[in-house]
């Protein structure tokens, strides 16, 4: 009798042993690091002013490679004599893939972009929210055990208007930039 016990207990123990040492332990990460966009918020033609500025993200830790990221971006500059400072709030997936000691990945963002007062064109008010989406990747190569440098970079979009005193409707100018190109790099620390 404690023979039949003990052969299924000992493959159940191996089958979970063999389980946990195929597949790597899943793991937060935080990102931190530069970040680029390609054009400002007023950036009509022939007036296209890129932004640099700041990036930082929490990602959770991974369920079938998939795992959930927080992602916060400001930006500085300025255009046709206006001050530019958006910065975009957004959340959703990545997706990533290892190829040796590299990890490849694809994320898709949405959330929302807020700015100041006076981003538009001779400091004319605009709207100070808008919604804000991203899709694009990246690939992070290891510096140390827990930390990766990251490249990424992705299509953003996000539509802020123009205010008019009058109504409450937003007025929108023919030419303003709702597409943008979005590149960051920086450290990843993985824990």
């Amino acid at each position: 009798m404690p023979f039949r016990l003990f052969l299924p207990i000992a493959l159940l123990c191996l089958s979970s042993a063999l389980q946990a040492q195929s597949e790597p332990r899943a793991r937060y990460q935080i990102f931190g690091g530069y970040t680029f966009l390609s054009n400002s918020l007023d950036g009509v033609t022939g007036s296209h002013q890129p932004l640099n500025g700041w990036d930082a993200a929490v990602a959770f830790p991974s369920w079938h490679r998939l795992r959930f990221k927080i992602d916060v971006a400001a930006y500085r500059g300025t255009d046709l004599g206006a001050p530019q400072h958006p910065y975009f709030i957004l959340g959703g997936g990545q997706y990533a893939w290892r190829f040796g000691r590299e990890s490849v990945f694809v994320e898709g963002l949405a959330g929302t972009g807020g700015a100041n007062k006076t981003w538009a064109a001779n400091n004319a008010q605009g709207q100070t929210a808008s919604f804000a989406s991203l899709i694009g990747g990246g690939l992070d190569t290891p510096v140390t055990r827990r930390i990766a440098f990251r490249v990424e970079g992705g299509y953003q979009y996000s539509y802020f208007a123009l205010e008019r005193p009058i109504t409450l409707v937003p007025y929108r100018i023919p030419g303003l930039p709702n597409n943008f190109g979005r590149i960051s790099s920086g450290l990843v620390w993985q824990f």
